[in-house]
């Protein structure tokens, strides 16, 4: 996600501080489903309703992290300046906090048997961290500290989003001198042939596991350098400047956001109907880069272009939660799953129980940022971005 150092270099817009905060907000809607669709423990009498409105929020909050990109497409596209001094500005405001506190989730399973605590209580935070970080030692907990150059492990899995937007960064001079020079009708055809891509995981499940020149000794086929979520960059940059009212983007919007979050859902849900399902094809539907969350995300992005916030209160917070944001990314995984557990232990009714987690979890991460920024000052980029 994007923070506040864009702004500075970018004309202050108040609908895409909407966008962070919807984008924001169902990326934490979208954690507390976790416990939902991936139940640790002694499976309770109503599993079957739990796994229903797992899948049921999981597939309609799936355009959260899109939307993410789609915002960095459209602040950031077309770039200016030298790449070295765009890099050291992006790269390394995001960096430390990243550090720091895929550090800090690392050893948390270590924290808690200092602190003489159940390992049960690793699988409250973290309900698929696996029987490892359970045993709470320190040399577990500094084995996943040493593979943070490498990948995420299972206490901080949200953080594999860091690794992909370092990765946009590196990426974004590149593509933005083909973006700057390119016309409409270029990018759109660009993005018909991303199109075609985001088709590409149902091919390799159910037709093929190669194409198109694909094979055991050549993973990039040709379509390669078309897919991924350089998509959605160009995607967010091309909607920006797309001007539709909002009867036409209600009237193609949401028969394209039903059949997507159709498709989404029901896959889901045969996917986890079958005895032995793969990770690989439990995310299947889920797939951020498939044709189906494409369909979703576009009409949100275009719906909220239109949301005109007056309210000077309002603006100020959004601008706020701007500054915010990336430290609420990187702590609210620790709150997500306790929330969902405060919400049954209070006995709200199963189907709000995400939302008003989500609800908690955010207004929790969003204080403790807030406090870091007063408290620390100008210094508090190193801790939350």
């Amino acid at each position: 996600m994007e923070n506040k150092t864009i702004l500075s270099t970018k004309p202050h817009v108040v609908w895409l501080d909407v966008m962070r905060f919807v984008a924001m907000f169902t990326v934490v809607c979208c954690h507390c489903a976790d416990p939902f669709n991936f139940y640790p423990g002694d499976v309770p009498p109503n599993i079957t309703d739990i796994k229903f409105w797992g899948a049921a929020y999981g597939a309609l909050l799936r355009p959260c992290v899109p939307l993410f990109v789609m915002i960095t497409g459209a602040l950031l596209l077309p770039t200016k300046g030298d790449a070295s001094v765009f890099y050291k500005k992006r790269i390394s405001r995001v960096l430390w906090p990243f550090l720091i506190w895929s550090v800090i989730y690392n050893l948390f399973p270590w924290i808690t048997g200092l602190l003489g605590l159940s390992p049960d209580v690793i699988l409250d935070f973290f309900p698929y961290s696996g029987e490892e970080a359970t045993k709470q030692a320190f040399g577990v907990s500094m084995g996943y500290i040493a593979e943070i150059p490498f990948n995420f492990s299972l206490l901080d899995v949200h953080m594999w989003y860091i690794y992909l937007l370092i990765g946009l960064y590196l990426y974004l001079p590149i593509f933005s001198a083909w973006v700057e020079k390119a016309s409409d009708k270029a990018k759109l055809w660009f993005l018909g042939v991303w199109a075609v891509t985001t088709l590409l995981p149902y091919y390799y499940e159910y037709v093929s596991p190669y194409l198109w020149g694909t094979c055991s000794w050549n993973s990039f086929g040709m379509l390669y350098y078309f897919a991924g979520f350089n998509g959605y960059l160009l995607l967010g940059h091309y909607l920006r400047k797309l001007d539709w009212p909002v009867s036409k983007i209600l009237a193609i919007g949401i028969p394209m956001f039903l059949i997507g979050y159709a498709v989404t859902f029901f896959g889901f849900r045969h996917v986890t109907s079958l005895p032995d399902f793969t990770d690989e094809q439990l995310e299947l539907f889920f797939t951020y880069n498939s044709l189906n969350v494409v369909m979703m995300t576009a009409p949100v992005f275009m719906l909220v272009k239109k949301v005109n916030v007056k309210s000077v209160s309002i603006q100020k917070a959004l601008a706020n939660l701007t500054l915010c944001g990336f430290g609420i990314y990187m702590i609210h995984y620790f709150f997500t799953s306790p929330c969902v557990i405060l919400m049954r232990m209070i006995g709200i009714p199963l189907g709000l129980q995400i939302p008003l987690a989500a609800v908690v979890a955010f207004g929790i991460s969003w204080a403790i940022v807030f406090a870091i920024y007063k408290v620390v000052g100008k210094n508090a980029k190193y801790i939350v971005g």
